[in-house]
């Protein structure tokens, strides 16, 4: 299935996010490990969050997380603390996802894990007990999805634990994040260098609302900075959010986005660019660096991005379907092997009505679609996959005028 889509000519419009992704899987975790009975209010009606709670309800010992990178890492370390024998897999990409750093950290903790195909990848068969726990030693620079899952179980560990993480740490504010929402539920924390210490201590059940999605705003970000006299309104949004992505507001500034934060949310408004080149670091944000991309292209913005190893191990290769894709619409975009991505303003001849792969990835699918505003129309393959993070996205672009035609793939 292929959608064709048309912007309107104006928007004025309300938007009703998404809850957050990444507080709802974490949320269900702690919620699980504290026994509590209050229910979420709020959970993301994602597929990513839906396979964890399909795991909770399920009768079996088999759990299929699909292409949840995010449930498969949290429910690895989960299922290592907890009595019985499980056995976790995904989809063919998921296989492709490297696990062992988290693995073989549980392994040095006691935990009996084995790989049940290719070492180091999904799926496993996890033999669960509780953790004596203790001190281990953990890259920094690969997915804090590990970090996060290993804390979470920390306190339930007889002796605690102590993270001490090595080389740069990427995605930072995704273990705030972690260690904030488990504060909710009662958990003292000592982050000192890069060492981060969780004694023994007991989950206390907690009532909790999950806020709207940063990184789903991201899109409507880049519509209004590619829209002259667009003016949106994204509700649920949080000033004082923990959500390392909420930065954007920031960032977008740049690039001519101004945001109004009102009681019940954001507006934004466009504005003045105010860079001519566009660098930053996205080791913090690496979730919103495709939105990123296509939008600098197509504004005439060159960038220099750094921080941006782990897309390279994400639903795919982020940074090969950019330079794929990006193709397609006339930019060159060129990639380093000290970990930086760059579009420098070279150009090419488009490919005539381009045809936008999404390579199973939710976030290509999102971060492409703006492109209909400069050039007119956009065609996006296998749309369905935004089911993953923002199921309504594409009623949302309808409802904000947007043309969204249905075609079989050619």
């Amino acid at each position: 299935m292929q959608f064709k889509v048309t912007p309107p000519e104006k928007i004025e419009t309300s938007i009703e996010l998404p809850s957050s992704k990444s507080v709802s899987n974490r949320l269900l975790i702690l919620n699980a490990l504290s026994c509590s009975e209050h229910p979420i209010e709020n959970l993301s009606k994602c597929e990513d969050t839906q396979v964890i709670i399909d795991a909770f309800n399920s009768d079996s010992n088999v759990f299929d997380v699909k292409g949840a990178g995010t449930a498969m890492r949290f429910l690895t370390a989960f299922l290592a603390t907890t009595e019985g024998e499980w056995i976790i897999k995904g989809n063919a990409r998921m296989h492709e996802r490297p696990i062992y750093p988290l693995v073989e950290t549980l392994g040095v903790l006691g935990s009996e894990i084995e790989y049940l195909e290719k070492k180091g990848y999904p799926p496993l068969k996890i033999r669960g007990k509780r953790l004596e726990g203790g001190e281990v030693y953990l890259s920094g620079n690969m997915s804090s999805q590990f970090t996060s899952a290993l804390l979470m179980i920390a306190p339930t560990m007889n002796n605690g634990l102590t993270i001490h993480l090595e080389n740069e740490i990427v995605s930072k504010p995704y273990v705030q994040l972690t260690l904030g929402l488990m504060e909710a539920y009662g958990i003292k924390s000592k982050w000192e260098g890069n060492n981060i210490t969780i004694k023994h201590q007991q989950y206390v059940p907690t009532s909790i609302r999950v806020e709207s999605d940063w990184s789903a705003a991201s899109y409507w970000y880049s519509i209004v900075a590619l829209m002259p006299d667009a003016r949106i309104t994204l509700l649920g949004l949080e000033k004082n959010s923990l959500q390392g992505d909420s930065n954007l507001h920031n960032l977008f500034a740049d690039l001519g986005v101004y945001t109004e934060f009102v009681p019940e949310g954001v507006i934004l408004k466009k504005k003045k660019i105010s860079t001519k080149k566009f660098f930053h670091d996205f080791s913090n944000e690496p979730d919103i660096a495709q939105t990123f991309a296509v939008t600098c292209c197509l504004l005439n913005v060159p960038f220099l991005f750094s921080g941006v190893q782990t897309l390279k191990i994400k639903e795919t290769d982020r940074i090969e379907a950019l330079k794929k894709e990006l193709l397609k619409l006339g930019f060159v975009i060129k990639e380093s092997e000290n970990r930086l991505m760059e579009w420098d303003g070279e150009r090419c001849s488009p490919a005539n009505e381009p045809v936008i792969e999404t390579y199973n990835d939710h976030r290509m699918a999102m971060s492409f679609a703006p492109a209909c505003i400069p050039l007119g129309s956009i065609t996006i393959n296998e749309p369905e996959v935004v089911s993953k993070s923002y199921p309504n996205f594409w009623e949302d672009l309808k409802s904000a005028g947007f043309k969204i035609r249905e075609i079989e793939n050619k």
